[in-house]
């Protein structure tokens, strides 16, 4: 499978300069081992000749003689879009290659295709595609942290300043990251025990070496079923061994140095796919073709 290590834009450009040349690295990329039927999974498919890239299945969950037609696009975000490939991969490349992300107005200007909308759209479905699709628990060391996002009250226009203090207005959001390996995160409704237990059994192995929190009183149940230990933030006790929440701290700043200084302002309705989109890019982060993971994904 043909792989897109550390590309430049203008390299990226010049390989997919054409839509046969994106249709045919999409066909690759989604269908590594043959195409399959989008909708039943058949590999007896039968190509159009008359139409590159579109296909027939003839299955019996497809209608058996009639047959069910699909193209490269068919179930893709990229799929009933104006926007040609070319665009699409340019975003996708441009996306994965800043740690803080990129605004849809940077990406509006780099590309030079449609408008500030038109890249909002399109960053939203690569966002949305990010998502962990087969998601694996959390196993070794993990650490699990809790914390808000949402503007300070003076960055804020004036007719939408809410004179709010601590954490009044903002987002609470739990995560959990693996020593040396994957990271996940949630929007959650508040920051209660019941919420955060049910958070950490949702996303940790009960093979887990050791789990590392913060001293919240909320993650004291944990001890009943997990190895559990806290270090005493108040108190200025950040490390006790190897008991810290360094890593998933670096991680809350780095996306709220995104939310702040790249995107300004990021609602609720949407913070699940801005943490979808950071996540994914630090689970990547070792990945070479880290472009054709997302393609593969769309």
């Amino acid at each position: 499978m043909t792989t897109m290590p550390n590309m430049t834009l203008t390299e990226l450009i010049t390989r997919f300069s054409t839509e046969e040349a994106c249709k045919t690295y999409l066909r690759d990329k989604r269908w590594p081992k043959g195409v399959r039927c989008p909708r039943c999974q058949n590999e007896k498919v039968y190509t159009l000749k008359a139409r590159p890239f579109n296909w027939v299945c003839k299955g019996k969950k497809c209608g058996g003689r009639n047959g069910y037609r699909f193209s490269v696009l068919t179930r893709t975000v990229f799929e009933n879009t104006n926007y040609p490939l070319r665009t699409w991969f340019q975003v996708i490349y441009l996306m994965t290659q800043s740690k803080k992300g990129i605004s849809a107005m940077q990406i509006h200007r780099q590309i030079g295709s449609g408008d500030y909308r038109t890249a909002w759209y399109m960053c939203h479905r690569i966002r949305a595609a990010m998502k962990n699709q087969t998601f694996r628990k959390l196993t070794g060391v993990v650490e699990v942290d809790e914390t808000f996002i949402g503007g300070k009250d003076k960055n804020r226009h004036t007719d939408k300043r809410q004179h709010l203090s601590g954490t009044q207005g903002k987002v609470a959001v739990i995560g959990a990251i693996a020593r040396k390996g994957n990271v996940t995160a949630q929007v959650i409704e508040n920051i209660a025990g019941p919420v955060l237990d049910r958070f950490v059994r949702q996303t940790v192995s009960e093979r887990v070496d050791l789990v590392a929190t913060d001293e919240h009183t909320g993650y004291n149940t944990l001890k009943r079923r997990l190895p559990h230990k806290a270090c005493s933030h108040s108190t200025g006790q950040y490390v006790r061994g190897e008991v810290h929440t360094n890593n998933i701290e670096s991680f809350w700043s780095l996306l709220k140095r995104g939310v702040m200084g790249t995107f300004h302002n990021v609602s609720k309705d949407y913070l699940p796919l801005y943490l979808a989109e950071f996540s994914f890019r630090h689970n990547e982060r070792e990945n070479p073709d880290i472009f054709g993971a997302v393609v593969a994904r769309c």
